[in-house]
């Protein structure tokens, strides 16, 4: 950990999008960083390019969190590393097309990802953030949980549980 930090933040979904620009923006302002995804390679350009212009250290995690395997791997890094203080849920799938039309399998990885990953992510988290006295999570939902459209299927009602 880089001294003088407001902690660690694990970011999800961070190699790419949302989940990048929450990765550069808290690390500018003073989190060092467990940056977690699929993609290794687009991870570690990510890392090196936040520690070159801000200085704070990152590590990275390549984990698919629809995987149960690679979830209980960052559950691992979560309960372990006392500096983390926040938590940002960010990795997500959504689909295009309607519930009817939808694949039951592909509505199951979409939950796995978007709900149970989640889930599991933060009631690893929060156990130690009690003990510490502080941490806090993000969870990065959608509008369409707010404000559904019909060629969403599913995505809307399970982003509407996070």
């Amino acid at each position: 950990m880089t001294q003088n930090t407001l902690g660690t933040a694990l970011v999800t979904g961070a190699s790419s999008g949302i989940g990048a620009i929450y990765a550069d923006r808290l690390a500018s302002r003073g989190y060092d960083l467990i940056l977690v995804a699929r993609n290794k390679e687009k991870l570690q350009h990510l890392a090196a390019h936040i520690t070159d212009r801000t200085g704070r250290a990152v590590e990275v995690v390549d984990a698919d969190l629809g995987r149960s395997a690679d979830v209980k791997r960052v559950e691992d890094v979560l309960r372990r590393d006392a500096s983390v203080t926040l938590l940002v849920n960010n990795a997500g799938i959504g689909t295009h097309t309607t519930l009817l039309d939808s694949d039951a399998d592909r509505m199951e990885a979409m939950i796995q990802l978007n709900v149970t990953a989640l889930m599991r992510l933060t009631y690893a988290v929060v156990p130690g953030f009690v003990v510490r006295g502080k941490g806090a999570i993000i969870n990065i939902a959608s509008i369409v949980a707010v404000a559904p459209e019909a060629p969403n299927g599913g995505y809307g009602g399970k982003k509407t549980l996070v």
